[in-house]
């Protein structure tokens, strides 16, 4: 897969975020990475954006999107939203230190 051609202000439209969980950091042993993104965010663009803006070479990127749950709070209903993640493989070597900023 070949990086898309975008302009920078969608690379920081694309990449939303870290998902920091123990289940995505569990990931980094295997020089994973995940991070929320934009719905309409495809997977040459998210490769683009995260290879221009933290300096990584990226090998894979895959992507899943979660429908917004229907939950009750003190007996209300309400609806979480929907979103989209990516979890970005790194080649050998690299990595990202998500602790710190842009």
């Amino acid at each position: 897969m070949k990086p898309a051609v975008i302009s920078k202000e969608r690379m920081y439209e694309v990449i939303r975020g870290p998902v920091i969980t123990e289940k995505a950091t569990m990931q980094s042993e295997h020089n994973q990475v995940t991070f929320r993104v934009a719905i309409d965010a495809t997977k040459p663009e998210i490769m683009a954006a995260i290879q221009f803006l933290f300096g990584v070479k990226v090998k894979a990127v895959n992507t899943l999107r979660t429908k917004g749950k229907i939950k009750r709070f003190r007996g209300r209903l309400g609806q979480q939203a929907s979103g989209k993640k990516a979890v970005v493989t790194l080649e050998d070597g690299q990595s990202i230190d998500i602790s710190t900023g842009i």
